[in-house]
C-alpha cells in the first residue's frame, strides 16, 4: 500500500537535550549538529524519505490528514549520536490517554492511533537512513581514555 500525498514541510530542529526523551541515551560529545541536519532535512533529504516511506507505508491519506491536523510532523527531533556515530530522533506520537484528552475527532480506535504512532516510527527510522547514507559524511575521531589497562 502507498500514501499519495504531497510531503509536508520538513520539521524545524529545536536543541532539546536528546537524554530528556524515554527511548534516547546518548553518551559522550554533546555537538547534536542539528543545524546541518535541518539543513540537509531542506535540501531534499525529507522529501527523499518521505517518499520511501509513503511508497511502503500502511497509513493511508485520512490518517496522515489526522497527523498533519495535528501538526505531529513539527514535532520530529533528529540529532547526531557522535558515540554511536547514527542519527538519533524521537518521533512524535499519539499518548495513551488520547481518548481521556479527546485530542481529535478522528482518533476513534486504537487500530487508528497505533497506525499513527508505527508510520511516524518508521517514517523517523527512514530519515534517519537517508540522512546517514546520502547527507552524512562526518567522522567521529575517537580518542580512548588515558586510564585504560595495557594489556602488552
Amino acid at each position: 500500500m502507498s500514501l499519495d500525498v504531497d510531503p509536508p514541510a520538513p520539521p524545524e530542529l529545536d536543541e532539546i537535550d536528546p537524554n530528556e526523551y524515554d527511548d534516547a541515551d546518548i553518551v559522550g560529545d554533546t555537538d547534536y549538529k542539528r543545524a546541518e541536519l535541518e539543513a540537509f532535512l531542506h535540501e531534499g533529504a525529507w522529501e527523499a524519505a518521505f517518499d520511501q516511506w509513503a511508497a511502503d507505508t500502511g497509513m493511508d491519506a485520512a490518517v496522515f490528514e489526522i497527523v498533519l491536523e495535528l501538526d505531529l510532523v513539527d514535532r520530529y527531533d533528529f540529532f547526531w549520536d557522535s558515540f554511536a556515530e547514527r542519527v538519533g530522533y524521537h518521533a512524535p506520537g499519539i499518548p495513551e490517554d488520547w481518548q481521556e484528552r479527546d485530542i481529535h475527532p478522528g482518533l476513534d480506535s486504537w487500530g487508528t492511533v497505533s497506525s499513527i504512532n508505527a508510520g511516524l516510527t518508521e517514517l523517523g527510522q527512514v530519515v534517519c537512513d537517508v540522512l546517514k547514507d546520502e547527507y552524512v559524511d562526518w567522522e567521529t575521531e575517537y580518542e580512548a581514555p588515558d586510564d585504560l589497562p595495557d594489556f602488552d
